[in-house]
C-alpha cells in the first residue's frame, strides 16, 4: 500500500531529475507529475463518492496502491451491510407476519401517547390502523377517560372496558413500557366469554347462597327447637350432629356472599383509619376463647402502632381468619404468635405457628376456594375452605399481599404486607377531644 505511493513519488522526483540533466525543466515536470499524482487521488476519491451516494457497485478489479486498500475495505463493509439488511429484513418480515397473526391487540405509543405502530387485531379491537392513524394521539382516537387515566400511571393490574368497536365486547387491557424512549406497548384482548362466565358463577353463587340461607335459617331453628324437647340420647347426638352441619353451611354460605361482594365491588365501599392494634388485640382474645380447650400459646407483639387506611369490616374478617386458621388447623399446645410491625417504609402483620406446617407442594393453591391440604382434618376443625380466599381478595383491595411459608414440622408463617400509602400515624385521642371542644365552643359563640 505504501511501497506504491512511494514508488510513484520517486518516480516523479527520478523524472524531474533527468529533465533537468537533459533540458533544465525539472520544475515543469515535477509540477506535471504532482498534478498528475493529485488527479489520480481525486478521480478515486470523487468515484468512491458517487458510489457510496449513488449505491453503484464498487469495480471488480481495485486498483493499485492505497485506494485498492479503501476499495477493498469499501465492498467489505458493503457486502456486510447487505447481509445485515437481509438479516433486519428476514426479522422484520417474520414480526410483522407474527404480529399479523397476534390475535390481541398490540399498540405502540411514543412520547405524548402517539400512535408509532399497530397490528391489525388493533382495528378490529379498538378501532385504530396503522399507518393511518400513525402520529395521532391515542386519545384521538379512543376517547374513554377511563382509559386515558389508566394510561397516565403505571399499573401492575389490567382494566376491563367496553370496546370502542363493539360494544359487546369486553377488552383488557395492559400497559408495560416499551424501548428507549418512553414508549408504552399496550396490549388489547378479548375476554367477552370469561368475563360473562365468571359474572354468571358471581350471580349463580350470590342467588343460591341467598337462597339457600333463609331455609337453612328456618332448619336451624326447628333443629334448636326440637333439641331441647327430646331427652333420648340418640335423638340429642343425631340433633346436635344436624346442628353442627347447619352451623357450617351457614358459615359456608356467609363466606361464599362475602366472597361474591368483594369480586363485585371494585373497592371497598366505606374506607377509614383502621385500628390496627386494637383490632389485633380484640380478635386474639376471640382466639384464646376459641383455644380454650386445646391449650394453644398465642401471643401478640405489636411494634408498630400505626393505623390502616382501609375498611375495618373486611380487614377483620381477613386478620381474624388468619389467626382462627393457626388455632384450628395446628394440634394442641402449639405456640402462635401475632406480629404488627414495620417493614421497610410499610408495615406487616405475621401470623406464625411452630405446627406441623404444610407440604410445599400444597402452597400455591392455598388461596383457592375449598381447597384443602387435609380434607377430612378441615372438616372436623370446622373450617369451610374459604377463608384464605377471603384474605386474598381483602388484601387485594387494601394494596396488600399475602406470602406464606412453611416447613413440614416446622410449623407455618403467614405474612401480610401493606404498602407505605396505607399506613396513616395514630392520633391521640386528648387532641381529637380538645379539638372537638373547641369547635363546640366556637360554634356555641
Amino acid at each position: 500500500m505504501l511501497r506504491f505511493e512511494l514508488i510513484c513519488l520517486t518516480g516523479i522526483a527520478v523524472v524531474s531529475a533527468i529533465g533537468e540533466a537533459l533540458w533544465g525543466i525539472a520544475i515543469p515536470l515535477l509540477l506535471a507529475g504532482i498534478v498528475a499524482y493529485c488527479g489520480w487521488h481525486l478521480y478515486h476519491l470523487f468515484r468512491l463518492s458517487d458510489a457510496i451516494r449513488t449505491g453503484k457497485q464498487l469495480p471488480a478489479a481495485f486498483p493499485a496502491g492505497l485506494w485498492g486498500v479503501v476499495y477493498k475495505n469499501a465492498y467489505i463493509l458493503k457486502k456486510r451491510s447487505r447481509k445485515r439488511k437481509r438479516r433486519l429484513s428476514r426479522f422484520l418480515r417474520r414480526f410483522t407476519e407474527s404480529a399479523s397473526a397476534f390475535p390481541d391487540a398490540a399498540v405502540i405509543l411514543g412520547q405524548g401517547k402517539k400512535v408509532e405502530w399497530c397490528n391489525p387485531a388493533a382495528g378490529e379491537l379498538l378501532g385504530i390502523s396503522w399507518p393511518q392513524d400513525a402520529g395521532q394521539t391515542f386519545s384521538q382516537i379512543v376517547a374513554d377517560p377511563i382509559l386515558q387515566e389508566f394510561l397516565e400511571v403505571e399499573n401492575e393490574k389490567a382494566l376491563e372496558f367496553t370496546s370502542p368497536v363493539d360494544q359487546r365486547k369486553i377488552l383488557s387491557v395492559y400497559v408495560t413500557p416499551f424501548g428507549k424512549k418512553h414508549q408504552q406497548l399496550l396490549i388489547a384482548r378479548d375476554v367477552t366469554a370469561s368475563y360473562y362466565v365468571d359474572r354468571m358463577r358471581r350471580d349463580f353463587v350470590a342467588n343460591a347462597s341467598h337462597e339457600l340461607r333463609t331455609p337453612l335459617t328456618v332448619i336451624r331453628g326447628f333443629l334448636e327447637v326440637w333439641k331441647t324437647q327430646n331427652d333420648s340420647p340418640q335423638r340429642l347426638r343425631s340433633t346436635e350432629l344436624m346442628l353442627s352441619q347447619a352451623r357450617r353451611m351457614e358459615e359456608t354460605i356467609q363466606d361464599l356472599l362475602t366472597l361474591s361482594r368483594m369480586e363485585h365491588d371494585g373497592l371497598p365501599a366505606e374506607e377509614a383509619a383502621v385500628d390496627v392494634p386494637g383490632l389485633l388485640d380484640s380478635i386474639v382474645k376471640e382466639a384464646m376463647a376459641l383455644a380454650e380447650n386445646s391449650d394453644h400459646a398465642i401471643s401478640l407483639v405489636l411494634e408498630d402502632n400505626r393505623h390502616l387506611h382501609g375498611n375495618a369490616a373486611e380487614l377483620r374478617d381477613a386478620f381474624s381468619n388468619l389467626v382462627f386458621n393457626a388455632v384450628r388447623h395446628t394440634p394442641p399446645h402449639t405456640v402462635i404468635q401475632v406480629k404488627w410491625t414495620a417493614h421497610g417504609n410499610g408495615a406487616q402483620l405475621t401470623v406464625a405457628d411452630n405446627g406441623g406446617g404444610i407440604p410445599r407442594r400444597h402452597i400455591p393453591r392455598l388461596t383457592e376456594r375449598f381447597y384443602r391440604v387435609d380434607s377430612a382434618r378441615s372438616r372436623e376443625s370446622g373450617g369451610t375452605g374459604l377463608g384464605l380466599a377471603i384474605v386474598k381478595h381483602v388484601l387485594a383491595r387494601h394494596d396488600a399481599e399475602l406470602e406464606i411459608s412453611s416447613e413440614v414440622g416446622a410449623g407455618s408463617t403467614f405474612t401480610c404486607m401493606f404498602a407505605p400509602q396505607r399506613l396513616i400515624e395514630p392520633v391521640d385521642k386528648d387532641t381529637v377531644v380538645s379539638q372537638q371542644s373547641a369547635m363546640q365552643r366556637k360554634q356555641s359563640l
